[in-house]
Order: structure tokens, then sequence, then C-alpha cells
């Protein structure tokens, strides 16, 4: 009589199976853009297996940003369970290396997903435009074919294009975004006619981060200089840090913000209209958790401002090795 194989095999042969699928589909020229909410849009419905709505949506990012887009997004889906990864050890990314973003990005997901999580949202724009479309391409069809990743660079693309009629587009971002050129990629993808002029402004995350955003003011205005120069018609505050400077940075000019506190919850939100087979894998308990690999004062007071007393920071240690 032959033995039956252990359900933990009969999972990983099916996950083997499901991640052969995903390659083969990935590998297709057709596939849509791979950089943000409808990175995968109409995808087939998983059919191999049929979870439990248990899972959570996480939300990471290098530093303190990730938690204002966070808020936002709690404050307009609250009924879903969340947990936040902020990798203040390691902040800021703007500066590092290709290699070195993607292999913290790769760290960063893997722990989501080991904390349950189906859906993570990569609230980081450098890490959005150095490693994101890589995570996607390669690291999920391999060894989370049922997950999803999703970044903050076409969204937020897509929302400076659906009011007026812009012609000059300018964008503050870190020195990383900057170099990719994500956003003139992705711009130009939705409208070549539109010109855009980029500002990189390497600073402003260590101010930030430091606790010092009333030192900002000098910075603000040498980095913002070449965009009011070119006579940009709306600036893209391109990195989740930024929005804690809205108030600094519109003493300065009166060119319209667009924030992605304001615009990402609203294109989750329609996202998982669009994905009800991601949707319905969501568990809905209202919960927030918030780990971090260093807690610092700013963390601290942000998350008491924010958040209040009821949830604290935790911890956490993903500086370590992952699958390759």
């Amino acid at each position: 009589m032959l033995k039956k194989a252990p359900p933990s095999t009969i999972i990983k042969r099916g996950y083997a199976r499901v991640a052969e699928w995903q390659t083969q589909r990935t590998q297709n020229p057709s596939i849509a853009r791979s950089c943000g909410f409808d990175s995968h849009p109409g995808h087939q419905k998983e059919t191999l297996f049929k979870f439990q709505k248990s899972m959570k949506i996480g939300v990471f990012d290098s530093g303190l940003g990730g938690l204002l887009i966070l808020r936002s997004i709690v404050k307009k889906l609250p009924t879903y369970d969340y947990i936040y990864l902020g990798d203040a050890q390691r902040a800021p990314y703007g500066n590092r290396s290709h290699e070195t973003i993607y292999l913290f990005l790769r760290q960063a997901v893997d722990h989501l997903f080991k904390k349950n999580c189906a859906l993570v949202i990569v609230a980081c724009n450098t890490a959005s435009a150095e490693a994101l479309r890589k995570i996607q391409r390669d690291y999920l069809p391999r060894h989370y074919p049922d997950r999803r990743v999703l970044g903050v660079i076409i969204p937020t693309a897509e929302q400076v294009l659906e009011g007026d009629e812009i012609e000059r587009i300018g964008v503050l971002g870190t020195q990383a975004t900057v170099d990719s050129g994500a956003y003139l990629r992705e711009i130009g993808k939705l409208d070549r006619k539109i010109r855009v002029f980029q500002s990189a402004a390497p600073l402003l995350v260590p101010l930030i981060e430091g606790g010092k955003i009333a030192w900002a003011g000098p910075f603000l205005r040498e980095y913002l200089k070449p965009l009011s120069e070119k006579k940009v018609q709306v600036i893209i505050l391109g990195c989740t840090h930024y929005p804690l400077l809205k108030r600094e940075i519109r003493k300065i000019t009166k060119v319209p913000l667009i924030s992605q506190d304001e615009c990402i919850p609203a294109k989750l939100e329609d996202y998982l209209v669009r994905h009800k087979e991601m949707d319905a894998r969501l568990s809905r308990n209202g919960t927030v958790k918030l780990f971090v690999t260093d807690i610092t004062r700013p963390y601290a007071k942000f998350v008491r401002t924010w958040f209040g007393k009821r949830i604290n920071l935790i911890k956490t240690d993903i500086d370590r090795p992952v699958t390759a």
C-alpha cells in the first residue's frame, strides 16, 4: 500500500506548480506594466487554493514617511488589518546603490509575507523606482506566486494627469528616485507630450528622520528653485517623507502639490474593487501593528500623534539572509 504524502508536501508541490505557471506568464512580452497598482490587471483567479479571509495588508517604507501613508490608508479603509514595517535602522535608502536597495526591499517583503500579508504596499519611492520591478517579475513568481507587491509611482503618475490639462510637471525626489528616471518613464507612457523636470533633494529625508523639520526651509528653497525656473504647473512630492513638509513647501511656492498621502488610499481602494479575489482573502478586524528595525524618538513621536497611545512600536530584525 502506497504511503500518502503529508499535507505539507502536497502544498509545497502545489506552490511549485503555481510558481512555474507564474514564471511562464511573466516572461510573456505582453505582460502589463510592473511597477504599480495595475501591475497584474485582470490576472487569472488563483484556483489551486481557497484561502481563508485571514490575511493582512502590509505597508513598507524605509522610514517615517510610510507611517503617514498608512494613517491615510487606515482612515480611508478602516476595516482591514494592517502590518507596517519601517526600516529605520537602515534609512535613508535614497543614496544607496541599486543592489543594496533591492536586497533591503526583498528582505522587507519576505518579512511581511511571513507575517501573513497577502498584499504589500511599498510606500517608498526609492524602493519602488529601483527594485519593485525585479521583485514583481523575478522574486514573487519563484517564491510567492499568490502574493502581490504594489508601488506608489504609477498611481501617483496617473493621479497627476487626472486633473486639469498639464504640460510641465515637476518632481521633487531622492537622488535614487531622480536618477532612476521612473517618473519620466511612467508619465511618458501616459502622455508623451508632457515635459517632466526633476530636482533631487538628498538632505530632506535625513532632516525629517532626525526630527529637524524646522531646519528644512533653506534646503527646500534650494531644491525647489530649479522647478520654479522651469515654470512647472504642478509638483509631485516624489518621496513619502515629503508630505511632512507640505506646510513649509507652500510657504515657498504656490504651485499645486501632488502628495501621496492624499492619492494612494483611493488608488488602493480602487485596486481592491477591481481585484475581488485579493479583497476576499483579507481579514477585517480593524487592527494595526507597527514594526520597526529601530525605535527612534521621531518614530515614537509620530506614532503617538497619528495613532494614539493604544498602538505601540514593536522592534524587529529584518537584516538577515533571504532565499535567493
